[in-house]
């Protein structure tokens, strides 16, 4: 018998100076991998250092999440960089987060894109060649993640590195497999018992329902919930809960 096991990952280190964003204490008490802030679309130093000390002390793997140089948009903006460009931007803000992670006595162990350079890489390939590039670079041993069936995880995979497919809990898909955007209506789900059910069923059955109703086979190693939704942690609690019940084993996909 086969033993069930996914990774729950979230985006956290999101605050900004005296602007607050999430409860990433509560949620790295739930989640196995965080997904931190790199300073481009948000978080501070020393909101990032206390996330990687947090993190640490918990046995919560560290992952940099990269994005465009976006403070104002929270790097939900596409922007139409020079692929050279984009390569050093991923560069520089892996390493600013490794040093971070180094001093709390952690690691950068996977990269994750964020908003929209998450959503531009699945089909931009481009921009998916020029983060690859980057992460060869930093270290070719080192895991990326994203959304299964992009431009990004196939010439991820091409090129040797190790690939984490990742579905996201609190978002509805398209019927394509895609997330649906977020300036459509029905883009984010917010009922967490909904959440839970759609994920036990992704976990076990390899299946999730998209917005028009229809099923579509989604493969998944690790599962967001987003720490800056409203009631994040209550959802998360649920999706954490839920999965546990149905027998599914909760770790992170590297260590």
């Amino acid at each position: 018998m086969t033993t069930m096991q996914i990774d729950l990952n979230s985006d956290l280190g999101e605050s900004l100076g005296t602007w607050q964003l999430g409860d990433d204490a509560a949620m790295l008490d739930l989640v196995t991998s965080a997904n931190v802030a790199c300073g481009f679309h948000a978080g501070d130093s020393l909101t990032l250092q206390q996330t990687c000390a947090q993190a640490v002390e918990r046995g919560v793997v560290i992952g940099a999440q990269v994005g465009y140089r976006d403070l104002v948009g929270f790097g939900r903006r596409f922007i139409d960089m020079d692929p050279a460009e984009l390569t050093a931007d991923v560069i520089y803000q892996v390493g600013a987060l490794e040093m971070l992670a180094k001093v709390a006595g952690g690691r950068v162990a996977y990269v994750k894109p964020h908003g929209a350079l998450y959503n531009a890489i699945v089909h931009h390939e481009a921009q998916a060649a020029a983060v690859v590039r980057a992460v060869l670079a930093i270290d070719p041993q080192l895991p990326v993640m994203g959304l299964p069936g992009s431009a990004f995880l196939r010439q991820a995979e091409e090129a040797g590195l190790r690939t984490v497919a990742e579905a996201f809990a609190d978002r509805a898909y398209t019927p394509e497999g895609t997330l649906v955007s977020r300036r459509e209506p029905g883009a984010v789900l917010h009922d967490a018992d909904e959440v839970a059910r759609r994920m036990v069923r992704l976990v076990t059955d390899g299946v999730i329902t998209a917005i028009d109703g229809t099923e579509i086979p989604v493969r998944a190693d690790s599962i967001c919930t987003h720490g800056d939704s409203p009631g994040a942690v209550e959802m998360a609690k649920a999706v954490r809960a839920a999965l546990t019940e149905a027998g599914v084993t909760i770790t992170a996909f590297t260590g």
